[in-house]
Order: structure tokens, then C-alpha cells, then sequence
């Protein structure tokens, strides 16, 4: 059985793709065939290539990281037309830091800062956004930033979970079973991290600032309240071709 049969028998929709991509990383025969069998178990390509491709950019990735989706690309598109020159970024709940580090290779005159609450995320938060001079810190949404940022933030982008509890378990397993749950869990709607979020954001953002946050379809409308409740303006965005909905909260 070819690589190719192998994987897609265990269900590797784009079976061609992947199997060219093991091939070219493997440096031997025998890990080639552990890269294979890894990949048959279930355990995402990226974390087994050790990168993920956003934006164009090489995006390091760790076991236990959450990997960066390419319905992500609207929420930087979006970012990138707000931002001005010399613009504060901040890339909050930053997992692998690949908002940041896209947002940065487009604009490149940015401050960028970067936060997660998990040691692996910040480890490869730091090593993505390095070239960009990025700063990562780690904790719990804000907690960990220098109070020296708050009412300087021009663009905070946030991919914080928001899979509500209960439809864990229906994720394909490569999520469910190999990335972190608490970068998956929105709590019962989805939507508990935003709200979270939402709350102190304008203790954080610059007078003009924008808070966007990725967000399901079936809960921008929550996700919208919250920031709407914490006195930003929301505007709801979507794309069919992504499959991605976003929230921008703009701050007068």
C-alpha cells in the first residue's frame, strides 16, 4: 500500500498533498514511516511536520498547540486595513503568535506584544514573531501584560476559543484529541472567553482602537452583545470562502 492509499484510508481527505509534504521533510526512510503512521493515528500534519503554512509564513508548531486555521486570514485582513503606522498590536490568547507575526510581515513598522496562557503556545509564540521583534508574555488574557500598554493599544486581535462544552466531543479528532481543551472550550455557548475579553478592553485599547475577535456564526451575535455591553461599536463580518466570521469592536 502506497502512502497515499494509507492515508487516505484513514481519511486524510487531501491524502496527495500530505503524503508530497512527509516525503520531502522525512530525512530517512524509517521516519518517513513514523511521520506516516503518526499521521494515520490521527495526530495533525502540522504538529507532525513541526509547522504550519499562514499568511505565507512558516508558522512553528508544537504536540499540544493549538494550529492555526486558515479561516484565520479574514481576522488579519481586517486587522491589517485598521492598523496605522507605528500601530500597538496586540495578539491575545496568541497560541503559535501567527496573527501577529502575519500582521507584522504586512505592515513591519508595528509594536507587536503577544500573550497565552499555555507554555507551549509561548514558546512558539516567541520563536514566530521573533524576526517581527515581538514580545510574548504568559498568563491569563491580560494578567500578564505590562501596565505600561493599557489605553495604548491600537489593535488587539483575539482567536480565543469558542466551541461551546458540549460540541467538543463532535470536533474531528485530530482537535479533540491533540490540542489543547483549553484552547477549544468556550464554555456552555462559546462565547465565555470573549466575554472576558470584552470586558476590560477598553482599559487596554487607544481612543480609535478596534478589539476583533474570530467567532462562530452561531455566536457572533453573543459575541457582539458583549462588546456592545462594554462600549464598543460592533460590526459583524463575514466570508463564505473562508467559512470565518469576525467581530470588530471599535472603541470611539
Amino acid at each position: 500500500m502506497t502512502i497515499i492509499d494509507k492515508l487516505r484510508a484513514a481519511g486524510c481527505v487531501f491524502a496527495e498533498d500530505e503524503a508530497r509534504l512527509l516525503t520531502t521533510e522525512a530525512r530517512t526512510p524509517a521516519e518517513l514511516d513514523t511521520m506516516v503512521q503518526r499521521r494515520v493515528d490521527g495526530e495533525p500534519l502540522e504538529v507532525i511536520l513541526g509547522w504550519a503554512e499562514f499568511h505565507g509564513l512558516r508558522i512553528a508548531v508544537e504536540p499540544g498547540v493549538f494550529v492555526p486555521r486558515q479561516r484565520s486570514e479574514l481576522l488579519v485582513r481586517h486587522a491589517v486595513t485598521l492598523a496605522g503606522p507605528g500601530a500597538v498590536v496586540l495578539d491575545l490568547c496568541c497560541g503559535t503568535g501567527a496573527l501577529g507575526a502575519a500582521i507584522a510581515t504586512e505592515l513591519g513598522d508595528i509594536r507587536l506584544y503577544a500573550a497565552d496562557i499555555e507554555p507551549a503556545a509561548v514558546r512558539c509564540a516567541r520563536e514566530n514573531v521573533a524576526q517581527a521583534g515581538g514580545e510574548v508574555f504568559e498568563g491569563d488574557l491580560y494578567a500578564p501584560l505590562p501596565a505600561s500598554l493599557r489605553g495604548r493599544v491600537d489593535i488587539l486581535v483575539v482567536n480565543a476559543p469558542y466551541v461551546p462544552t458540549d460540541a467538543i466531543a463532535l470536533m474531528p479528532p485530530e482537535a479533540r484529541d491533540h490540542e489543547p481543551r483549553v484552547a477549544l472550550d468556550g464554555g456552555h455557548d462559546g462565547v465565555d472567553v470573549h466575554r472576558r475579553v470584552a470586558a476590560e478592553a477598553l482599559n487596554w485599547l487607544s481612543p480609535g482602537g478596534h478589539l476583533l475577535i474570530e467567532t462562530g456564526e452561531s455566536q457572533a451575535a453573543s459575541t457582539s452583545e458583549a462588546m456592545a455591553h462594554n462600549g464598543l461599536t460592533p460590526e459583524v463580518i463575514t466570508d463564505e470562502e473562508l467559512y470565518a466570521t469576525i467581530v470588530v469592536g471599535a472603541r470611539g
